[in-house]
């Protein structure tokens, strides 16, 4: 199976400096491929201690010119934040520097607070998202960007340098509402999952985004990438503590910063799904949501977060799994003993695992007629 790395790059750490969670952040990244990861990634995020990941290509960039093997992950570039034009340009550029080694993670975004900041009206993200992907993914393909929609209109540019190879079978997005997954399996791109629902709810959301696929597209669907925060130990009572105290911090993190309990969501077009996790939130109150966050996370001993691992794997049929290290305000010591036995003692197991082939493996014909029926 293909197991990549992901970094968070968060600083939730009283008088840490930004400039020690860069320096601790970029030496697990330093080591990804000499111990066996198979990729690196980060995600997009702006202006608060959240997570300081505000350029995804230069950061991939930086991996990729210290790797000569590994996948270079977005999860995700927020496309409404952008210029699309320059997204294409950039992993375009990328996909060069690294020799094809660029994965294309996409989204539309949720923290308002970065919204705001870069002046785009989070009731256009929808529609920005929709006609900004269809706009991209042709430019990768054809080298040329051209467009008319009713919010983005680009006139006939070519991309230089021109495409390295197609981005088909490595362009995933992360889709929470039901438009998005619908809109995904239009435009032919498989799907990342990031923990915040209900496992069953994402089970059928990926049946349904697999029946939709099949029927548009006329070939399975690409597998999922799945996204997890782990934490690992030996000691089974420590292993509980990293769960009370760091997967709850960064479930915390996650809560403040995209404003889940904000009912007011409720007035933004493309948002209604999170208005009603708001009432849900302020029903059954914060810190019992914290806590659902954290619990659809892995923590155990090392046989227990590989089992528990595969056993998510398994359950939406996966075909890439990204496990998180250092978060939720882990000292550099922590999260370094966090990486190291997960390396020594989960990753081969999970390596070992068989999923029917790389990242971007499509769902067998079996289970695409399943979806369908």
């Amino acid at each position: 199976m293909h197991v990549g790395l992901g970094l968070s790059f968060q600083n939730l750490i009283a008088g840490q400096t930004d400039a020690q969670v860069y320096r601790n952040e970029l030496q697990l990244a330093g080591r990804a491929e000499q111990v066996g990861f198979d990729s690196v990634w980060t995600p997009e995020h702006h202006f608060t201690d959240y997570m300081l990941t505000p350029n995804v290509t230069q950061f991939l960039s930086w991996v990729a010119g210290r790797t000569s093997r590994v996948k270079l992950g977005s999860m995700v570039t927020v496309l409404p934040w952008h210029d699309p034009l320059r997204v294409a340009e950039n992993f375009t550029l990328l996909d060069h520097l690294s020799e094809g080694r660029a994965v294309l993670g996409i989204g539309r975004g949720l923290g308002r607070v970065e919204f705001d900041a870069f002046r785009t009206p989070m009731a256009e993200s929808r529609r920005r998202f929709t006609e900004y992907t269809e706009a991209i993914l042709t430019g990768l393909e054809t080298g040329v960007m051209e467009y008319d929609g009713a919010l983005y209109k680009q006139p006939r540019t070519h991309i230089r340098p021109g495409p390295y190879a197609s981005f088909k079978g490595r362009t995933f997005a992360s889709a929470i509402s039901p438009y998005s997954i619908d809109l995904m399996a239009k435009l032919g791109v498989g799907l990342m999952v990031i923990a915040q629902k209900p496992w069953e709810m994402v089970k059928n959301e990926i049946v349904g985004y697999r029946q939709r696929y099949f029927a548009v597209n006329g070939t399975p669907a690409p597998k999922p990438i799945l996204n997890m925060f782990v934490a690992v130990n030996e000691d089974p009572a420590e292993a509980q503590r990293m769960r009370e105290v760091y997967l709850q911090r960064y479930a915390r993190s996650t809560v403040e910063h995209y404003e889940f309990g904000n009912v007011g969501f409720a007035e933004i077009e493309g948002y209604e799904y999170y208005a009603g996790l708001a009432r849900n939130i302020e029903k059954h109150g914060l810190e019992k949501f914290n806590g659902f966050l954290a619990d659809l996370q892995v923590w155990g001993t090392p046989g227990e977060v590989a089992e528990k691992l595969i056993k998510y794997v398994d359950y939406l049929d996966a075909g890439a799994l990204l496990v998180m290290l250092s978060y939720g305000g882990m000292s550099a010591d922590v999260a370094k003993r966090n990486y190291d036995l997960f390396v020594s003692s989960v990753l081969p197991k999970l390596k070992r695992y068989d999923v029917g082939g790389d990242i971007g493996v499509l769902s067998s014909p079996e289970t695409a007629a399943t979806a369908a029926e």
